[in-house]
């Protein structure tokens, strides 16, 4: 016989009590209470005992060689010995311990085999119907599922019935065939379906499926009936803004009238606005994000993320005033949380707080909140932000040292390093060495479509206009979907007021790409007013200003105007771009072109 490991005699000396204590003759006396084993407790002492009381002394040693088998690497014989303990003794541990020897030797069958005969031997069983159910999916045996998730759902208490339907897409998350998941999964709530109290998260659920399966068109039906089934559930909601695009407006409108149709500010979640306001950010719809983060805040004010990124969003807008209160009250809602508990956006609001301050020329000020970061995960950062520190104050060359020391173990950070090297040089100006730097970079890499863009970038800020057209038509060539590509193309064209015809198909191509983003319909504006059309031209940069109140937007709408004559409106537009900001390159030149000062 082979050697035991420890484990074994460990499992010996921790069983043979309870077997011992099982083996005594009638006259035996016993104690009142079952016996502290191994530093278990009196309740879990009585548990084995228990587990094993119907054990006579052969069951009990067939089970102790089946364990011992079992981890001695012959799993299947161990299996054999702990099934047939199991079928002679109905004990549902048992069965579960040679379910489990099953699926740790990777045996599927073997494991499904010894749940099937728990579930048969014990069918009142949730544990065992749970095995049956997720051994099925691990098998792929996705159609066989339908009735042990039915029994599950079924046997679920009515109080944990709506968590237990929210986590049926977690059960099938590694299915291959997807549809047929969802088909099953659907089959399994058609009772749950129906005008019932759990209507809505069962609809939800079939949602989550479709998604899975993409099936888009399917999702947003079940999404639009689980609001039907309770216009005040939120699952429908979730399904919605996974949903969210241009093209199928109607699952925004799902939104909406989840915030709005009967649903007041203070009582839909702040976890669905601040939903919203993400993919509206994402959507590039900047003015619409703001507002609904206005309303978490003002309706939510102890929720930290709400005001973290509403303060991102004001810095961006150059609303340095109202982005430090945001900031710091994000700040000091964060404090609050135990340090386990800690928001890991607080570096990021470090950092925020710290590039306003070097806005406002602060350096100071800049430097003490830079201090305050301790995750080293962001410490990479935070050593970028002094680089532009130093920048600032004329120590460009020690703020490029500081780049080039940090770290360099994955091609992550060596991108990062690259990166955050060239937004220096760029920022401040130094676009020969930008250039400089990335041409050896694509050296290595001549076809990375990002480092391509960026060079383009460069080139055009350095009058090289073949080279930025020949570089961008590379990169479109490469990644035929880069709408960035295809609107600056478009827009050096018809900022140079040359082939005026291809900049307006350039830029409409990227608006398929990218339909909500104020700057490509900026882009459309100015190539429809070379073309000689100011109206539309006024129109479409009306919408985008509205979208993105930004200084470049602001001259060119502003120019417009004056082509048109509304000159009081035009200085008004311009006097708010520089409100904006007053350094806009292309607001400055456009204001020195037409000798105003609004």
């Amino acid at each position: 016989m082979k050697k035991k490991s420890g484990f074994a005699f460990a499992c010996l000396c921790l069983v043979a009590p309870l077997v011992l204590a099982q083996a005594r003759t009638p006259e035996t006396p016993t104690p009142a209470k079952p016996a502290t084993v191994a530093g278990l407790s009196e309740d879990k002492a009585a548990q084995a005992s228990a587990s094993v009381s119907s054990l006579d002394g052969e069951l009990f040693y067939q089970v102790l060689v089946g364990e011992l088998t079992a981890q001695e690497g012959e799993a299947a014989a161990g299996f054999a010995l702990l099934l047939d303990a199991a079928r002679k003794t109905g004990d549902a541990q048992l069965y579960q311990r040679a379910s489990d020897i099953a699926l740790q030797a990777r045996s599927g069958d073997a494991a499904l085999q010894a749940a099937t005969a728990w579930k048969q031997a014990l069918p009142a069983s949730r544990e065992a119907n749970r095995y049956v159910l997720q051994i099925l999916v691990a098998l792929n045996r996705v159609a066989d599922t339908v009735e042990p998730l039915k029994t599950e759902i079924r046997m679920v208490p009515d109080a944990e019935r709506l968590a237990m339907l929210a986590a049926i897409p977690r059960i099938y998350v590694r299915a291959s065939d997807r549809k047929l998941a969802a088909s099953v999964v659907e089959t399994a709530l058609a009772d749950y379906l129906t005008p019932t109290a759990s209507a809505s998260a069962a609809w939800t659920t079939v949602g989550r499926m479709r998604l899975a399966a993409d099936d888009q068109p399917g999702a947003f039906e079940a999404a639009q009936r689980g609001q039907a089934a309770d216009p005040r559930a939120e699952g429908p909601v979730v399904v919605a803004l996974e949903l969210f695009d241009p093209k199928r407006p109607e699952a925004e409108a799902l939104v909406r009238n989840y915030l709005a149709g009967g649903q007041s500010p203070s009582t839909a979640l702040p976890e669905i606005r601040m939903a919203y306001a993400r993919v509206l950010l994402d959507a590039q719809r900047y003015a619409e994000a703001t507002a609904q983060l206005q309303i978490v805040t003002q309706e939510k004010s102890d929720y930290p993320e709400g005001w973290l990124v509403l303060g991102s969003l004001q810095l961006q807008d150059n609303q340095l005033e109202a982005a430090q209160a945001s900031l710091e009250r994000y700040v000091a809602l964060a404090a609050q949380a135990p340090q386990i508990e800690r928001n890991p956006g607080l570096a990021q609001a470090y950092l925020l707080l710290s590039q306003l301050a070097e806005k406002r020329k602060d350096y100071a000020a800049a430097e003490s909140w830079l201090v305050k970061i301790e995750n080293a995960a962001d410490l990479v950062q935070a050593q970028i932000r002094r680089a532009s520190i130093l920048a600032r104050q004329g120590k460009m060359e020690e703020g490029r040292s500081l780049i080039r020391t940090l770290p360099e173990r994955t091609d992550e950070e060596a991108r990062l390093k690259l990166n955050a090297e060239v937004g220096l040089l760029r920022e401040f100006k130094q676009y020969r060495q930008a250039r400089e730097l990335l041409a050896q970079a694509l050296v290595k890499t001549p076809e990375d479509t990002d480092l391509l863009y960026e060079q383009s970038m460069v080139a055009e800020k350095l009058g090289l206009a073949d080279e930025m057209e020949r570089l961008l038509r590379q990169v479109i060539q490469l990644k035929p979907d880069h709408h960035h590509a295809y609107n600056a193309l478009g827009y050096s064209l018809a900022d140079r007021n040359v082939r005026l015809s291809e900049a307006r198909d350039l830029i409409r191509k990227a608006i398929e790409f990218a339909p909500a983003d104020p700057f490509i319909k900026d882009s459309l504006g100015w190539v429809e007013f070379r073309l000689g059309n100011s109206l539309e031209a006024a129109q479409i940069f009306e919408a985008a200003f509205k979208a993105k109140p930004d200084a470049e937007i602001a001259a060119h709408y502003g120019e417009v105007l004056w082509s048109l004559g509304q000159r009081d409106r035009a200085l008004a537009i311009w006097k708010e771009g520089q409100l904006i900001n007053a350094d806009n390159e292309t607001l400055l030149e456009t204001l020195k072109r037409f000798k105003v000062t609004p």
